[in-house]
């Protein structure tokens, strides 16, 4: 989103407009993927992923807290789609806001790093930005629902859960991947898109055989994410991850492969915990990797500069000044342009 426009440019008045609306546009167009794919839960629909909550957390952290109204106009446009404005629409209005804007503040008071080259920082994102904001917008939804008598009480738990593995698996999957689009800079070396094509063709054959076979072959899944993040990193491990669960959730909502027999809660269950664990999977595995060769380049450029420091005391000269690396020089979690 931020190839759009500049971050200077963002900061002039014609710019926020312009950064509001693409935000809200962004926000409107994924909720409408979303919903091409819901379940009943308890009389209620429910989506299994909730891409414009990985959408407004992602804004949040590139564009600023500023750009909050941009995501309830987002929203409101999204509910409009839907049903009538009544006063139920105004509480989800304030759940869809609040939830992602508690996501970036726990975020920045964690020192977030957007490029998650630390395993603190998917760590972050997966039990602050994903688990625990998320609770505000599944608790003032569904506690909604149940006040104005669309719900029932008995079923305020299992529409809550759906709701909130919804909102979070936005974060899990969208969001990263919003983060290394934003932060992008070079395409692959040509002798690694042999490989990444590779991966991407088995992924494709792979991928739709696990999840429509009927003895359930889901768990095949995860060799080639363990692939992707060896090689590719996070990029590689959130693509697989986000192809594999839009593919389990077609074939849980059509109600074949492993899926077939079961009841809508059993299907519910069993597709959000296959989806909360592979991407879970994917984003700590990779950024344990990335955190792990960051380290191991630091170590070699420190011997680098201790092998230079030598050379020059052996010849008697001064040695040189040790340069400053980039965690010293800036550990900010926020990126140009935020507040």
């Amino acid at each position: 989103m931020a190839a759009v426009v500049g971050i200077e440019e963002l900061r002039r008045p014609g710019g926020l407009a312009v950064q509001m609306l693409v935000v809200a546009a962004c926000y409107y167009g994924a909720a409408r993927l979303g919903l091409l794919r819901e379940l009943t839960v308890e009389g209620a629909v429910v989506t299994p992923i909730w891409p414009p909550t990985g959408v407004a957390v992602a804004s949040l952290l590139i564009f600023g807290l500023h750009c909050w109204p941009a995501i309830t106009l987002g929203a409101f446009l999204s509910v409009l789609s839907l049903t009538t404005p009544d006063i139920y629409v105004l509480g989800i209005l304030i759940g869809n806001t609040a939830a992602p804007v508690c996501a970036a503040l726990l975020l920045r008071r964690a020192r977030f790093r957007t490029d998650l080259s630390r395993l603190r920082d998917g760590l972050a994102l997966v039990f602050l930005a994903a688990l625990a904001a998320m609770l505000i917008s599944a608790t003032i939804g569904v506690g909604l629902l149940v006040l104005t008598g669309s719900l029932a009480a008995h079923g305020f738990w299992p529409v809550w859960l759906a709701w909130w593995v919804g909102d979070a698996m936005g974060v899990l999957i969208v969001t990263p991947l919003l983060l290394l689009l934003h932060a992008a800079r070079r395409p692959l070396p040509l002798g690694r898109w042999k490989e990444a094509t590779a991966l991407a063709v088995v992924a494709c054959l792979l991928v739709p055989l696990a999840a429509h076979s009927s003895l359930s072959l889901l768990f095949l899944v995860y060799p080639l994410i363990i692939w992707a993040a060896l090689r590719f990193q996070l990029v590689g491990s959130v693509l697989c991850a986000l192809f594999t669960s839009v593919i389990a959730t077609v074939a849980a909502t059509d109600g074949v492969g492993g899926f077939a027999g079961l009841s809508r809660v059993e299907v519910m269950v069993k597709l959000q915990a296959f989806n909360g664990a592979m991407a879970l999977t994917a984003l700590l595995l990779s950024a344990v990797i990335t955190e792990q060769r960051n380290t191991r380049r630091s170590v070699e450029k420190a011997c680098q500069e201790l092998v230079e420091v030598l050379e020059h005391l052996t010849a008697g000269e001064p040695p040189l000044p040790r340069p400053h690396t980039a965690d010293e020089v800036d550990d900010r979690p926020w990126p140009t342009g935020a507040p």
